[in-house]
């Protein structure tokens, strides 16, 4: 009894090893790349490899534009602090919301990711900052 008692720790603990902070281990892997990107300012690969929610609610065009004010009015990111990470599971969805509490050269902000999952493949579906340094 306590050989299968150990296997079962031992199980449990492999497979937690897959999520980082509560996230799926694909979600994390679309939101570093995502945030690299971002802070890299390769803003057009990003917005190819989003999902469709991205691409149907802006363009390209208007995704650079809101990247362009970002950049002016915060400036380059110095720390992002994990505030949270939210999985929804529906019937025909899988998505992630992540918050960071994130300091920049000219203010601070909150960021929200929201990633979904199709197909096994996740992809960043939207972006949002809201910072009183915006205004």
């Amino acid at each position: 009894m306590l050989v299968g008692y150990s296997l079962a720790l031992i199980l449990v603990a492999c497979n937690q090893g897959a999520r980082r902070n509560g996230m799926p281990a694909g979600a994390q892997a679309a939101l570093d790349a995502a945030i690299a990107d971002i802070d890299a300012g390769r803003y057009e690969k990003l917005y190819k490899e989003a999902a469709d929610e991205w691409r149907r609610e802006s363009t390209l065009d208007q995704s650079r534009a809101t990247f362009a004010t970002l950049q002016e009015k915060l400036g380059k990111v110095h720390v992002r602090n994990l505030q949270g990470v939210n999985e929804e599971q529906t019937g025909t969805a899988h998505s992630v919301f992540v918050t960071y509490q994130t300091s920049f050269d000219r203010g601070d902000a909150m960021e929200t990711f929201t990633l979904v999952e199709r197909g096994g493949r996740w992809q960043v579906a939207r972006y949002y900052v809201t910072s009183t340094a915006l205004k």
